[in-house]
């Protein structure tokens, strides 16, 4: 009878890979808003942020890739959400709760919807705001992140 792990025939067990922080290589991508569905692309960009899409994904460990979005003034949504979605924040003062639809809150900071709506899908501790750190979001079609040589992502 022939012993374990002996012989021509012996497979070495699978072993499971943890990614430790300075072995991940982070890439930068270029993601162009214009036309996307709100939540569909914030979907996609929090998958990549937190690095879902790399085999040597850790839950525990920001795997995921800097992500520069342009023209996010021009991102739609279905339905009535324009009017009716509402976004609230408080100013820390007793009684000013305030609220704004999405469509005002479009005009006034274009780049902040599509920043709350990733901001919600990430880990709500300090691995998720160090993954929220690495998105860039533009209003338009100008960036500063040249230098970085972002590869444009088509999702």
């Amino acid at each position: 009878m022939p012993t374990v792990g002996v012989g021509p025939d012996y497979k070495k067990p699978m072993r499971t890979i943890s990614a430790k922080p300075e072995e991940v290589e982070r890439g930068w991508y270029l993601v162009n808003a214009d036309g996307r569905t709100l939540g569909r692309l914030a979907t996609e960009l929090a998958r990549r942020l937190r690095g879902k899409h790399k085999p040597i994904y850790t839950p525990h460990v920001d795997t995921g890739d800097y992500i520069v979005v342009v023209n996010a003034s021009k991102i739609r949504v279905t339905g009535r959400k324009l009017k009716d979605k509402t976004y609230y924040r408080y100013t820390g003062h007793v009684g000013n709760l305030k609220s704004e639809s999405l469509e005002e809150l479009l005009a006034r900071a274009p780049d902040r919807a599509l920043r709350i709506a990733v901001k919600g899908m990430l880990p709500k501790n300090s691995l998720g705001t160090a993954m929220l750190r690495k998105l860039k979001i533009f209003p338009g079609a100008d960036h500063e992140h040249a230098a970085q040589q972002p590869q444009i992502l088509n999702i």
